[in-house]
């Protein structure tokens, strides 16, 4: 019978390595540090969503329906994953065109300029 790998340490709940590696059919034994993917330290519940969002081509309507939870949740949970494998969150675009009117008012920018700046 085969065990999932633990990769947290059930005592300080540190990360765990592999450190032995067997083959069934020779029994060769091969020992040294190796690195687990990213995805090797994801619950069972973010690998379960991964897979639903990778079926469902990324698209999160039908993710939706396929987990039976709503858009803001899929949001969320796709947030979560990608936290968990190291990125970074998104930060949505800061609405700065009301600085934008008051520089162009002010005569600081020109026109423009201004346009390019709100297109961004």
């Amino acid at each position: 019978m085969a065990y999932k790998i633990l990769t947290q340490c059930p005592v300080c709940n540190s990360k765990l390595t592999v450190t032995k590696l067997k083959c069934k059919k020779c029994n060769t034994v091969i020992e040294n540090d190796f690195e687990l993917s990213r995805f090797s330290y994801l619950t069972s519940e973010q690998l379960n969503f991964a897979e639903v969002f990778i079926k469902c081509r990324g698209n999160i309507k039908d993710v939706e329906k396929e987990l039976g939870i709503s858009y803001p949740t899929v949001r969320g949970r796709l947030e979560d994953l990608a936290a968990s494998l190291g990125y970074a969150p998104v930060r949505d675009k800061e609405d700065n065109s009301a600085e934008i009117i008051e520089k162009l008012d002010k005569g600081e920018i020109t026109a423009e300029q201004a346009l390019n700046l709100l297109k961004k």
